[in-house]
């Protein structure tokens, strides 16, 4: 009795509205009367698409988990085409971009032409709608044709629309991904933008994986190399390039309503040189401060690659995290399920990107209940104050992870924070106003727990100090306004 007494106590405290987000005594009816509107919402069976409208209004901070190249629709990408001059072969819905087979397939009678330019693709309604579901997740469920499992068609939408994707189009992409969460009341995005540059070593992957279980000797070679790269005119260079693109690509996104930073990203399917020269480059990104706020891993976790070489990149963080203690740093880790691999390597993700890697937010984190030392875990991260970056619709189609089959139900169990994001929206085809709807109606949390929330994806960002302050003045503002419009629907519904 007394462990409920307590947990109940631990819950209400940490889902209970920060000081600084409750309102003043004339504000304090507008928000009761908020949380009257929301509880009627979820009473009972949800009212969805009440809840789509409530939650399209309310302001909801940041999105803390957002892959750029993945957030951007593929009606986006197939206009990306023209700007780049590039086709798109209407066999096999790939993008061609060398010239010279363009030009002499634009030399072919129309009849026999097979690759198409932006206005021929949206002419041939069969051509489109077949691309789009290659280049999203879209009609997947209701598709009555042969499809690849969820998870091998989630992953390969990137090699289709990845030429435009990852060519001159960046500032085009994000001043779309601005313009539509300004639309949906969301006022931060940290997104997961560039691969950081990197080099191939073959002698290096070869010592790597014959010093993965010595950490003095890994140490040292990574200490060693590290320092070579830093004297590597060329390697240097080319990152300070990279980064000054960057910023060139990012000019002109933020203004009073909207605010964007950057994550760079290692890719987790490449060799041990590739992944350490691209930590480095990012690690010395990060700490140069400006726009780029962290690092961070990505690549499906659950191929060989990234399982054979899981605690090899946890320890290659560690180093860094020493080098760099002030670089944040959100890791995908723990987005496995039952069935993706061997039972017993589901047990140490996350515990490896905490306990080694030092992750200062964890990405996903789904397969919680699997690992060993689930329990401890939860306490720790509550206890430091490390959130985990909840992406429901993403988790349900790509794992299957959805209900009460999903770990929130632990973390929210045991205190553990969290923030609510969307992961790759365009791919999956959703915003994060919708990511809000599915948790209020499958897990029915109160409006002061929903609001606080909202206030977290500011609180757990890897903005500076001031940057916080100023968005969450920023969204006490936009809450009172919202809150007074819901209470005048009230008293409107309450006179008819």
């Amino acid at each position: 009795m007394m462990q409920k007494t307590l947990l109940a106590a631990l819950t209400a405290a940490a889902f209970a509205v920060p000081a600084h987000a409750r309102p003043p005594a004339a504000g304090a009816a507008n928000e009761a009367a908020t949380a009257r509107h929301y509880a009627a919402l979820v009473a009972g069976t949800p009212k969805t698409a009440e809840l789509t409208l409530f939650f399209s209004q309310m302001p909801k901070g940041g999105d803390l988990h957002h892959h750029y190249s993945g957030a951007v629709y593929a009606e986006t990408y197939v206009d990306f085409l023209e700007k780049r001059g590039f086709c798109v072969d209407k066999r096999s819905y790939t993008i061609v971009t060398d010239k010279a087979a363009i030009d002499a397939d634009r030399a072919k009678p129309a009849a026999a032409r097979n690759c198409l330019t932006t206005a021929e693709v949206y002419a041939d309604d069969h051509t489109y709608r077949e691309l789009l579901q290659r280049w999203s997740s879209k009609d997947f469920h209701n598709h009555g044709a042969d499809q690849p499992p969820p998870d091998r068609q989630f992953f390969s939408t990137f090699g289709y629309f990845g030429p435009v994707a990852d060519s001159g189009n960046f500032h085009d992409g994000l001043l779309e991904l601005k313009e539509r969460a300004v639309r949906e009341n969301v006022a931060y995005i940290e997104t997961m933008y560039k691969l950081a540059p990197f080099v191939a070593n073959a002698d290096f992957d070869a010592k790597a994986w014959q010093n993965a279980e010595n950490d003095a000797a890994l140490d040292a070679q990574l200490r060693s190399w590290m320092t070579a790269l830093d004297q590597d005119a060329k390697f240097t260079a080319n990152l300070a390039d990279f980064v000054a693109a960057i910023d060139k690509e990012a000019a002109g996104i933020d203004d009073e309503r909207f605010t964007m930073r950057y994550q760079l990203y290692v890719l987790r399917l490449l060799n041990p040189s590739q992944v350490f020269s691209s930590m480095v480059s990012a690690f010395k990104a990060a700490h140069r401060g400006g726009k780029i706020v962290g690092v961070n891993i990505v690549g499906q976790e659950s191929r060989m690659v990234p399982m054979r070489d899981y605690t090899l990149h946890m320890k290659m963080f560690r180093f860094l995290k020493k080098v760099y203690p002030d670089v944040k740093v959100a890791m995908h880790a723990g987005e496995l399920a039952l069935g993706d691999v061997r039972p017993e390597d589901l047990q140490y993700h996350i515990d490896q990107a905490l306990n080694i890697a030092g992750a200062n937010r964890i990405g996903h984190g789904i397969d919680l209940a699997h690992e060993t030392n689930a329990p401890a875990l939860m306490k720790a991260m509550r206890a430091k104050d490390i959130p985990v970056e909840i992406n429901l619709t993403s988790n349900a189609f790509i794992s299957g992870i959805e209900g009460e089959n999903h770990p929130v139900t632990l973390y929210r169990k045991y205190g553990v924070p969290y923030v609510i994001s969307t992961d790759d929206a365009g791919v999956t085809r959703h915003t994060l106003s919708n990511e809000y709807v599915l948790f209020a109606s499958r897990y029915k949390p109160s409006y002061a727990e929903i609001k606080k929330t909202a206030y977290d994806s500011i609180r757990y960002s890897f903005l500076d100090k001031d940057g916080k302050a100023r968005l969450v003045r920023q969204l006490d503002a936009r809450f009172a306004k919202f809150e007074a419009d819901m209470a005048a629907l009230e008293r409107s519904s309450a006179k008819r």
